[in-house]
């Protein structure tokens, strides 16, 4: 494997560049990525940093295709990196006040103390050449084919050729410049007896609120108190489609970070809401998000829900059946692609067709912990009809004994948050 640089320099920009050589080099995750920022790293800085990262891993096709005519053998990966985080700039400059030559200038003198004398050289020949190819490149028309659209918006041609079949070309060409947008800042108050401070911008929906750039200290000072919550509107659905009662015992399937847990109890205000979850990298998030909850009895039960469930809810002496349960699965995230850049470039064909069959089954085994006459949800962040629809209709016709209530979905082209579908299963 490539030697790659660490992110231990003060420099965001360079911290980037290290981050997006590992990126290139192994394709790890970007929340894994991120998490190895340097802890001293302030607000601003780091912001700056995950800007630059999230900004080539989303524009990576289309910065890609500019520097493939440009560079005949692929240099090292930290050199590589530093031409990515150019072409990122690039993309978000204009002509008109000289910053291009700037970008030019300052990713070479980066690249002598970050990797050597000649590099700056090959960087400085390509990343000029680069500044006129990205300034070339043209916006597809409304008719045009997968690849140019795959190309341009940076996403890979089996996904846009499926949405294109799926939701028609208006509507993808929608999704596809959605996806490329910079994600706001959402979060939910979750404090009923004061009113949310007035630099945070109302929504549309209810407690959700938009948060402003330059604001962190407050925000974390909030966060930390256990009044704000970052959440995206997109994730009330589900809850809103159950509609958790105050006093009730809810059980809350594959649950961690536990932000779904919070809604429900925030909801509830008094009750138990029982949290299920693999044991996992996530599960300190979802504890720490169960001990923030106030007014309602929260438990955690590290479990799997298709083998071992009802054994670890007895041995927690937890009621072995529910009148309500929300089942958030694992999906394809093709819905929250905005936020998380770097699924486009994991996710492959056969996975929504294998998320399919796992989601069924999990839906089954959550089926089987609900009490009679008692309501069910099953949600997803995807937009794809074999993730949802399918799987519903799949369900009904094997378990005749539930019936399907009403259903809820957001697409982000039309919403404006978060994609999501929901579903609210009853038994007889």
């Amino acid at each position: 494997m490539a030697k790659i640089v660490k992110p231990s320099l003060q420099s965001p920009w360079e911290a980037a560049v290290a981050l997006v050589a590992r990126w290139l080099d192994r394709r790890e995750r970007i929340d894994v990525l991120m998490e190895s920022l340097p802890a001293g790293m302030a607000g601003a800085e780091r912001g700056r940093c995950q800007h630059l990262i999230f900004g080539v891993v989303r524009h990576y096709a289309r910065i890609e295709s500019a520097l493939g005519g440009l560079v005949a053998h692929p240099p090292r990966f930290v050199t590589r990196a530093v031409l990515y985080v150019a072409g990122f700039e690039l993309l978000e400059s204009t002509e008109e006040d000289g910053q291009p030559a700037r970008i030019v200038h300052h990713a070479v003198e980066r690249t002598k103390g970050m990797a050597s004398p000649a590099e700056a050289r090959l960087v400085n020949a390509v990343v000029r050449k680069m500044a006129a190819v990205l300034r070339e490149q043209k916006a597809p028309g409304p008719v045009a084919q997968a690849g140019a659209l795959a190309e341009y918006f940076s996403h890979p041609e089996w996904l846009v050729r499926r949405w294109l079949a799926e939701f028609g070309a208006g509507a993808t060409r929608s999704l596809l410049e959605w996806n490329q947008s910079t994600a706001p800042l959402y979060a939910r108050w979750r404090d009923p007896a004061q009113p949310a401070p007035g630099w945070l911008q109302p929504t549309q929906w209810g407690s959700f609120y938009s948060v402003p750039s330059g604001r962190w200290p407050e925000v974390e000072a909030l966060l930390k108190s256990g009044s704000l919550y970052l959440q995206d509107p997109g994730t009330r659905l589900a809850v809103e489609l159950l509609g958790p009662m105050p006093g009730e015992t809810v059980l809350d399937l594959c649950s961690a970070p536990g932000g779904k847990s919070l809604l429900i109890a925030d909801t509830m205000g008094s009750g138990r809401i029982v949290s299920l979850d693999l044991p996992g990298t996530r599960i300190d998030r979802l504890k720490q998000n169960l001990a923030s909850i106030k007014g309602v009895e929260p438990a955690l039960v590290l479990a799997d829900l298709l083998k071992g469930a009802a054994a670890a809810l007895r041995e927690h002496r937890l009621p072995l059946e529910y009148s309500a349960i929300l089942i958030d699965v694992p999906c394809s995230n093709t819905g929250v692609m905005r936020h998380r850049v770097d699924v486009k470039w994991r996710l492959q064909e056969a996975d929504l067709a294998k998320h399919g069959r796992q989601q069924g089954a999990l839906l089954g085994a959550a089926a089987a912990l609900l009490a009679p006459g008692g309501r069910l949800v099953y949600s997803t962040c995807s937009i794809a009809e074999v993730e949802n629809e399918r799987v519903v209709r799949a369900f009904l016709e094997r378990h005749r004994s539930f019936e399907l209530r009403k259903s809820a979905a957001a697409v982000p082209w039309i919403d404006r948050h978060d994609g999501a579908a929901a579903f609210l299963l009853q038994r007889a």
